[in-house]
């Protein structure tokens, strides 16, 4: 057995394993007790599909249970609303029924895709997650929140859906390119800002370099991670209250992904770069101590993260105003009081916005 933890998820209305694993072992243990599933979908990349086909096939043929790839092309144009009706019509054409089981296996694309199609399909069928980046690991495949993007905003359409469960197997962080680790470090150094304590002191004290598969501090990290963002999706599962701290940012990020059309900057350099904006925000707005900046820069650099971008403070500002976060036409922050104690509908004007990011690039 490959189990390495489990850390629960618990909502009002279901209590959610999310299980990290050395490999895909355990995998068709935990769908057999799942009662009465009918037929599996598996819907992924080829690319990802092709690497892990022979594990995966191998460790769900004891089920006996009939099953069918769907593919889907990666990155971020993949995500639209588009992109779903071909899906729905080969659920439909493959005999999928309301006791079909959708497994999301691949990364954050993939997840917030599938799990989109699984809440809406039949109004809704059961799916399981299986992330294979580290940003899936720590961050979206956690928590339900599952969307496609529109033609002006990202994740606009989506929904709370759960899945059954979690199944992060670490071996395929292995295939991963130095661009997708930086992407999941990036969120793990926003949940260990949030967080605070001990865990912001160990990820300060590491690097990019030490955040490998063999690395003994990798299952730590993604653990503390895990367990603080089920901390906060257990207390406010609808994102009603603290669980808008998650979006510390991200705010500037959606900015800077919509303004280069996700070509430029992946999310998580988005995210490293949104960080420093909420800080020098929050050093005017929460009094945070600018040291605290100082010191986050730094572990981006350590991390091979960007902390600037040259892109115009005019433009991101305009696109934050679509940001589904606002209200009222206010463009929304979440701030940071000091490492541990964020605070988060903080109404900032563009003027403020423009200001910062101007000053960001001159850091």
């Amino acid at each position: 057995m490959s189990h390495i933890e489990t850390i629960q998820v618990n909502t009002e209305h279901k209590s959610v394993p999310v299980q990290l694993h050395s490999d895909f072992s355990g995998l068709s243990e935990e769908i057999a007790k799942l009662s009465g599933i009918t037929s599996i979908f598996l819907i992924t990349e080829r690319s990802i599909h092709s690497l892990y086909s022979k594990y995966l096939e191998k460790e769900l043929s004891p089920l006996e249970i009939r099953f069918q790839e769907i593919y889907i092309k990666g990155g971020e144009k993949a995500k639209h609303i588009d992109r779903t009706g071909d899906v729905y019509n080969q659920l439909i054409e493959y005999g999928a029924d309301r006791k079909s089981l959708i497994l999301a296996f691949g990364g954050g694309v993939v997840g917030d895709f599938a799990g989109f199609i699984a809440s809406t399909y039949l109004r809704g069928i059961r799916f399981v997650q299986i992330p294979t980046t580290l940003l899936a690991c720590v961050d979206s495949s956690v928590g339900g929140k599952v969307a496609v993007n529109a033609d002006l905003g990202k994740n606009m359409i989506g929904s709370f859906y759960q899945p059954e469960f979690v199944f992060a197997p670490l071996f395929t962080l292995s295939t991963l390119p130095d661009r997708e680790w930086r992407c999941g470090q990036a969120e793990i150094i926003k949940h260990s800002l949030l967080s605070g304590g001990e865990y912001w002191e160990k990820v300060k004290t590491h690097s990019f370099e030490d955040l490998k598969v063999d690395s003994p501090i990798l299952p730590y990290l993604i653990a503390e991670s895990v367990r603080f963002k089920a901390a906060v999706v257990s207390s406010d599962e609808r994102e009603t209250g603290l669980r808008k701290i998650l979006n510390l940012g991200h705010t500037t990020a959606h900015a800077i992904e919509s303004v280069t059309k996700y070509k430029k900057y992946s999310h998580g350099e988005a995210v490293a770069i949104g960080l420093v904006t909420a800080l020098l925000i929050s050093e005017e707005k929460s009094n945070l101590d600018p040291a605290t900046t100082l010191e986050t820069i730094d572990t981006l650099k350590q991390y091979r993260l960007p902390f600037q971008t040259q892109l115009k403070s005019k433009e991101l500002a305009k696109h934050m105003l679509h940001d589904k976060k606002n209200v009222g036409g206010s463009i929304r922050f979440v701030l940071l009081e000091k490492p541990g104690s964020p605070v988060y509908d903080i109404p900032v004007e563009s003027k403020d916005i423009i200001l910062n990011i101007k000053r960001q690039k001159g850091l």
